[in-house]
């Protein structure tokens, strides 16, 4: 059984606080869209016919908290400017959805580029690692207030190693392997080792980096390294475990290969251990084939080390 307790005054407070703060600034950005020829709810209602496909007059009036009597006006008014067009909807012939023509995206174009700069301008007064804390508050907000506690649509980014990375990532790596198997600290040093020599040495020619981010933090990575012309490795895939189940190792993988792919390696090789159950999983599914087995004590333990290919 779940307790809840009643907010103290300091907490009301606190979020009413944050509302008036909230409203003012929402009101400095919309008053760009005031200036245009459309009022701020037709702005609003021309962003998500803009945004979502299939949408009907019931999606709008739900999602935007309309009057249905003042949104049918707003939408024969657009219909009458050539703005929106209606369809019969595949599910059922007797409700239509709306979408923007040609005419209506034209309309919506320099709305949605004036709010895009102004929000830009508002985070431009900003330090890049404000901006992440700013975001990840936001999305934060936005997960535990929406009425469905549902994780963003989009619940993850792949980008490329940025600085601080190396060092959460050895770190991240040699606690995961610690409490899940066991290994000690000479494998948090061998990791510190490769990634220290893929900075140095790094050809972005030949070689790249994948980080998975979710919500501003790192949840997962790996490496393509040039061993030869024709052969590269794949090193240190990783995924934390408050992000398993999103796919994540298996978009890393894929990455991967194709990178390979697209370079011209004839093969891309990598070297694991035998109870590393779920990546070795991601790496057959891959179409990677086993080539090599070998026993060795490393990391505090007994394991087994096992070399596998893909032919490209």
């Amino acid at each position: 059984m779940t307790l809840h307790h009643q907010p103290g005054k300091e907490r009301i407070d606190a979020v009413r606080a944050f509302n008036r703060f909230y409203t003012r600034q929402i009101g400095l950005l919309d008053e760009g869209l005031l200036k245009s020829a459309f009022s701020l709810t037709e702005a609003r209602v021309l962003y998500e016919l803009a945004h979502r496909d299939g949408l009907t007059a019931t999606d709008l009036v739900r999602d935007l908290a309309l009057d249905p009597g003042y949104l049918s006006r707003l939408l024969k008014k657009f219909e009458e400017r050539g703005l929106v067009e209606r369809a019969a909807t595949e599910a059922d012939a007797r409700r239509s959805s709306i979408a923007l023509t040609s005419a209506g995206r034209q309309a919506f174009a320099p709305l949605n580029r004036d709010s895009h700069d102004q929000v830009a301008a508002l985070l431009d007064r900003l330090p890049a690692s404000d901006q992440d804390r700013l975001v990840k508050a936001m999305q934060t907000v936005q997960r535990m207030l929406g009425s469905d506690g549902a994780e963003p649509k989009i619940p993850y980014m792949l980008r490329t190693l940025q600085v601080g990375d190396i060092g959460w990532i050895v770190r991240r790596q040699g606690m995961l392997y610690a409490q899940d198997y066991g290994w000690d600290e000479t494998y948090e040093a061998l990791v510190a080792e490769i990634l220290a020599a893929f900075v140095k040495s790094f050809d972005p020619k030949w070689e790249r980096s994948w980080v998975a981010e979710r919500e501003g933090e790192v949840v997962g990575s790996v490496f393509v390294v040039r061993r030869t012309d024709e052969v590269a490795k794949l090193r240190l895939l990783y995924v934390e475990p408050s992000a398993r189940g999103l796919g994540i190792g298996k978009r890393l993988v894929d990455e991967c290969v194709s990178f390979a792919r697209a370079r011209g390696y004839k093969t891309l090789t990598l070297w694991t251990n035998d109870i590393l159950v779920s990546a070795r999983r991601i790496y057959e599914a891959a179409g990677f084939k086993l080539v090599e087995e070998e026993r060795h004590h490393s990391f505090g333990k007994d394991l087994v080390g096992q070399n596998w290919n893909l032919e490209l």
